[in-house]
């Protein structure tokens, strides 16, 4: 299989498609259910919520603003130069571990969805901004194994060697 040299049109729309999705999902979980869920909760729950909705909604508007820039450069409306210098994805802030061990399952798989997908877009940034190329260690490898193979082939004994001419 060919490595990718660049991102695809149908890769960002792909991605695009997922991101609104989860976006509904935790806009659904943390704007529309909290005012009645959490009567009689305690404070440290509706502060772990509080914090843990509001890091999984800058996270999903950071993914979102990516990849609209990149839906913008594929339809002609940014330049590579614009796109390289304003849409670098944002790092993520991580959720608390005490935070989410208050809250239900449910939400805490939501909030880990949100997570694992900006670092799914945070790979791809990296990727596309160092032009996809291997890692160093995998570049140096494949440097290695070259230079073995040329060594090894002038060790070798010519297949003319040996031969009388005439």
């Amino acid at each position: 299989m060919a490595r990718p040299n660049n991102l695809s049109q149908p890769i960002i729309e792909s991605l695009y498609t997922e991101a609104l999705v989860l976006a509904d999902e935790v806009r659904a979980v943390f704007a529309l259910g909290l005012d009645s869920s959490l009567q009689g909760a305690s404070d440290a729950l509706r502060l772990a919520l509080s914090s843990e909705g509001l890091k999984a909604t800058t996270r999903m508007m950071h993914v979102l603003a990516w990849l609209l820039n990149q839906r913008a450069y594929f339809s002609g409306d940014l330049t590579e130069n614009q796109l390289r210098k304003h849409s670098e994805l944002p790092k993520d802030r991580e959720s608390s571990e005490e935070d989410m061990a208050l809250l239900e399952d449910a939400t805490r798989e939501l909030i880990e969805d949100t997570m694992r997908l900006h670092r799914r877009i945070a790979r791809l940034d990296s990727a596309w901004r160092d032009g996809f190329e291997a890692q160093p260690y995998v570049r140096a490898l494949h440097e290695r194994i070259g230079r073995a193979m040329i060594e090894r082939e002038m060790q070798r004994p010519s297949s003319h060697q040996g031969r009388r001419l005439g």
